[in-house]
Order: structure tokens, then sequence, then C-alpha cells
């Protein structure tokens, strides 16, 4: 990655929840951290950031792969969503609500492999996601919630392969959601 190339304020956020990471194992003092946040956030440049977290170990791989022949394959209420989610389903039904979860990133991938099961995925208010990067033959893939990512919430990015599949993507109608 080029150093003098601008950053996003995702970028940002993936360096903040490194640093907050590094003061939880203790290896950032309470005014090193907030030293380094303020950098990280008045960063312009990945140069930048790279300076900010130069002596800081690489946060490990979050991926939580999940798999179904014909069952269902649930998440709901208080849980912890992983910054990588892989779900494989032949026959059966998924359902993912994050309107209740805990989600630490900024952005959340998850990758669906759904021969002819079915997907639904419930987002949190103020949330966005992105299908682009779903592909399918006879299947169909339905997203009610923006495309865009705004700052301060989550995105939730989405790919994968349903050649007889379909994926619904909306935001929880719940009044009293987080």
């Amino acid at each position: 990655m080029e150093l003098r190339t601008r950053v996003s304020d995702g970028d940002r956020d993936m360096v903040v929840q490194r640093l907050q990471q590094a003061f939880a194992d203790g290896r950032l003092g309470s005014a090193e951290m907030e030293e380094r946040l303020e950098r990280a956030l008045t960063a312009t440049s990945h140069g930048d950031l790279a300076a900010v977290t130069a002596d800081l170990p690489e946060l490990p791989d979050e991926t939580v792969e999940l798999s179904s022949t014909g069952g269902r394959i649930r998440r709901a209420g208080d849980w912890q969503v992983p910054r990588r989610l892989r779900i494989e389903s032949e026959y059966g039904q998924v359902r993912l609500d994050l309107s209740r979860a805990v989600i630490a990133h900024a952005e959340i991938e998850i990758g669906l492999r759904l021969d002819y099961g079915s997907a639904t995925i419930v987002l949190p208010r103020g949330a966005t996601a992105n299908t682009d990067g779903v592909r399918t033959d006879w299947g169909r893939v339905t997203c009610e919630a923006p495309g865009r990512p705004r700052p301060g919430a989550p995105h939730v990015l989405v790919t994968g392969t349903l050649p007889y599949g379909r994926l619904r993507i909306r935001v929880s109608r719940r009044w009293l959601s987080r």
C-alpha cells in the first residue's frame, strides 16, 4: 500500500481497534493511548497510520465458519459478531439478527454459499450493507438497507454465491434498538 495514499474513516477505525486492543492487553498506558488515538483520528495518509501502530502486533484474523447441509443456522440476541463470517448451507435456512448483537468492528464481511437455501440478515438501525459481491443464477437478492457506509455505523459487506438461494437484508424494526 502506498504510504502517501489518503485514508478513509474505515482505515482509521481499524487502527483505533488495534489501539484499543493494545491498551486492553496492557501494551499501552492511558497517556500513550490518548496520544496515539489523537494521531490516528487526525491521520490523512496510510503513512500516518502506520507510524501510530508500527510497534504493535497485528490483530488476529477473526474468521468464523458455520456450515449445514439441511438444518438451520441462526444467531440472534446478544452475540459477538466476528470480523469475518463464512456460511455454507446446501438446503437449510440462515438467519443472522445483528440488531442486538455486539458489533466491535466498523466493517463486517459475510461470505455466503447457499445452494438452495435462503438467508435473512437483520441489521441494527443506522447500519449499511453492500451486496455487490453476491452472485446468483436463479436465486434472488433483496437489500433494503442503505448501501454506502456511514461514519460511526456498522457496514456489512456480503459476498458469495446463491445459485438457487435467496438473500434478504433488512434493517431492524425494533423501536428500542441500540
